[in-house]
């Protein structure tokens, strides 16, 4: 069976943006399992007892398999080093990532890999990217996953979609990476290793 993981950060007892963690998830067991009701996660997590921040797992198929909540930590992210796979596919947040990380095994000594399929930029391992263009951020039409802070974004017109080659790579003066847990997160002096 198919297992799926939405992945929440909870602020001292609060998960902040749980509506679009509840409308991935809703969407995925719809469109993978075909079923028509809805789950609430705020009816599901239960903040953990200690004040911090915690990265709070919720693994599910049809319905909530487990939840768990781990302390998190912080990364640094200073140097990407670029992957082509043309095969990969993440469109849902799979609880199995072993083509990601095997992906992952390719980076070296950089912090973490840009993925490109079919000369497209996607993602990296771990979160969507976005590019300074001009006077805007602009993020991949085609990630491997649409994540939940990308979808807030884009909502709040904070960031826009755009076709983004690997050639074009060169262009931008400014990135940064997003998900849930690390928000929005611009790369100072970043560096793509080819």
């Amino acid at each position: 069976m198919t297992k799926l993981l939405e992945t929440l950060k909870i602020v001292n007892g609060t998960a902040p943006f749980l509506e679009f963690h509840n409308e991935r998830l809703n969407y995925a067991r719809q469109a993978l399992f075909n079923v028509q009701d809805t789950i609430d996660l705020k009816d599901v997590i239960q903040a953990p007892p200690q004040i911090g921040i915690y990265r709070c797992r919720v693994i599910y198929s049809e319905t909530i398999e487990a939840v768990e909540y781990i302390p998190h930590q912080d990364r640094d992210f200073q140097s990407l080093k670029i992957v082509e796979d043309d095969n990969i596919d993440y469109e849902f947040k799979y609880h199995n990532r072993n083509d990601i990380n095997r992906l992952v095994t390719l980076k070296g000594s950089a912090d973490d890999i840009l993925i490109i399929k079919k000369g497209l930029v996607t993602d990296t391992s771990i979160a969507n990217v976005a590019f300074w263009h001009q006077d805007k951020w602009l993020t991949p039409l085609t990630p491997l996953l649409k994540g939940t802070t990308r979808a807030r974004l884009l909502t709040e017109k904070q960031i826009f979609e755009a076709n983004i080659r690997a050639e074009d790579l060169k262009h931008f003066s400014k990135m940064a990476i997003m998900n849930a847990l690390i928000g929005f997160y611009t790369l100072e002096n970043f560096k793509l290793l080819f």
